[in-house]
């Protein structure tokens, strides 16, 4: 009899429809779409600088700058994204809708290429008079780069989060973050080349309208995928959460903390199953926001002064991972600097290659973007299985984000290198070949192969799970906050030196270099302390991940 309710229990699961939903056969729609945001997106991104000079005859610094805001607000706006998904809606309806704005933002983009009135006259060659543009035209463009940025910055972090989530087991995450990523650098790759080559020699208004093209087709791929993924649970806000843990804690600061289990809220019902018994020593001052009192025993309380040992631990979990943050943020700033410095270095050299063929200077990151490609299957297949046999145990995260700095700051050493040859040959009239600027993109390129998964696979696996799509938009909220310091240390240097005028050919840029390095070698002396007393809360997934050569252990 039992034996007969097991089978009749297992066939009902069997055919339940849910069950079929998630896991890897909603890999094809996601990956597509990310593809095709990543297309769309760094389809306009990366010519922004060449696109503002040309077309709209904004000085090259000037367009530097504006050029690192936009970037800084893509990179930032997925935080808000999540933090909706995560209280509110979840991840499916707000990535449907914020790729159906974007898609609009560059449908604007593309006029704005297309009709005359949108844009000042062109600056004839070699002119110092040139039309500004007008209050309406640069209205015009800002509102459309204004929806391409909430479009694409509310998609494409929060599509990640989406995407791991269905997945059960931390190693088909692994192997998720792999395969996603790898997608949204043949993304980047594809408009690095033949979207910034067709606005440089075909048309500015053809290659925006591909992008747009790019943008409506994954928003159709992700709709359609509806069906498969799996149905989510909205959580409520984790960060009412977070505020009541420091209201709780605030509220009986001088209460004495306790050492047994009983005097701590477990939480009702789940959540009480499933909590931490005790609350842990670190930010001791906070175990005070489970602590019962007389009053309270966790079956009728006021939520705002008492929480649960979890939610607590939740939020001293957020808490550890701030230190490490900030230096991510030092860490990408260099990087976001590289990204603009190098194209204007690319637009003052030879870019000449071979008899016919002009390498466009947007297209210049496509050599970084090619290095991450090839060193995220390299390094999942050849390096971490090496270390693995050489020391007897996996490469943690954090370790992979220690090599990533050694990278970066070697890639800025390189460049400044670089900068003062290519200052000497244009002092005896000579213009160096854009060639020279391969090495450090290689460089910064290899080491973002090796911090940029791993401070995903940080941020995602040490989060609660109420604040997985938090997690997954961290590290490009780091991205936005870099761009948004490289702007503000672009014009400080600029206001206090003379390394970065409109011309570089009479400037400093392997100054500001070098100054780029020495913030690198004080930040990594940061970033060593910190992940010297960082404990992770689930080392052991990782060291699952690390187990199949096969995934890009991120």
């Amino acid at each position: 009899m039992a034996d007969s309710v097991s089978s009749d229990t297992e066939a009902h699961h069997s055919y339940d429809p849910s069950r079929k939903r998630g896991g890897w056969i909603t890999f094809p729609f996601i990956a597509a779409t990310f593809l095709g945001l990543s297309l769309s997106s760094f389809g306009f991104l990366l010519n922004l600088i060449v696109f503002l000079i040309e077309e709209f005859n904004i000085k090259s610094i000037a367009a530097a700058q504006i050029s690192n805001i936009v970037n800084g607000c893509v990179n930032m706006f997925p935080l808000v994204a999540a933090i909706v998904a995560d209280s509110f809606f979840g991840n499916i309806p707000v990535i449907s809708i914020t790729t159906f704005i974007s898609f609009i933002g560059i449908v604007l983009l593309t006029l704005t290429a297309s009709l005359d009135n949108l844009r000042p006259q062109k600056c004839e060659t070699g002119s110092i008079l040139c039309q500004s543009p007008s209050k309406f035209q640069l209205g015009f463009l800002y509102s459309a780069l204004t929806l391409a940025i909430i479009g694409l910055g509310g998609s494409r972090y929060t599509l990640a989060a989406a995407g791991a989530n269905q997945h059960e087991k931390p190693k088909d995450q692994a192997s998720f973050f792999n395969w996603f990523f790898f997608a949204g650098y043949i993304g980047v790759i594809t408009a690095a080349t033949a979207i910034v080559y067709t606005q440089d020699n075909a048309s500015w208004k053809l290659g925006f309208g591909l992008c747009a093209a790019a943008n409506l087709i994954c928003f159709i791929v992700f709709i359609s995928g509806k069906r498969f993924y799996k149905p989510e649970k909205i959580m409520g806000s984790p960060y009412t959460s977070m505020a009541r843990v420091v209201v709780a804690a605030t509220m009986k600061r001088k209460s004495v903390v306790s050492s047994k289990e009983e005097d701590y809220h477990q939480g009702l019902g789940k959540e009480a199953k499933t909590s931490v018994l005790m609350p842990s020593e670190s930010f001791r001052f906070l175990n005070s926001a489970a602590l019962k009192t007389k009053e309270e025993d966790g079956s009728n309380n006021n939520k705002w002064r008492l929480c649960s040992v979890q939610e607590v631990e939740d939020f001293k979990a957020v808490l550890r991972l701030l230190p490490l943050w900030g230096s991510v943020i030092v860490l990408s700033t260099p990087v976001a600097m590289q990204m603009s410095l190098t194209v204007l270095q690319a637009l003052a050299m030879d870019r000449g290659i071979g008899p016919h063929f002009k390498f466009p200077a947007g297209s210049l990151l496509v050599i970084s973007t090619l290095s991450i490609s090839a060193f995220l299957i390299l390094n999942s297949l050849l390096v971490y299985p090496m270390y693995q046999k050489l020391t007897g145990k996996s490469m943690t995260p954090l370790q992979k984000v220690g090599i990533g700095h050694v990278f970066t700051i070697l890639s800025m050493a390189i460049c400044a290198v670089v900068e003062a040859k290519r200052l000497k040959a244009v002092e005896n009239g000579h213009l160096m070949s854009v060639l020279w600027l391969f090495p450090p993109l290689v460089v910064v390129g290899i080491g973002e192969a090796f911090h940029f998964p791993a401070n995903v696979a940080v941020f995602y696996g040490e989060f609660p799970d109420s604040l997985k799509n938090t997690a997954a938009s961290l590290t490009s909220v780091v991205i936005g906050v870099s761009y948004y310091i490289s702007t503000a240390l672009t014009g400080l240097i600029q206001k206090t030196t003379a390394w970065l005028p409109d011309d570089i050919n009479h400037g400093r840029v392997d100054n500001v270099y070098w100054l780029l390095v020495i913030g690198g070698i004080l930040n990594f002396g940061y970033f060593l302390v910190c992940s010297w007393v960082y404990r992770y809360r689930n080392l052991e997934d990782y060291d699952v991940h690390e187990q199949d050569p096969k995934d890009v252990t991120t």
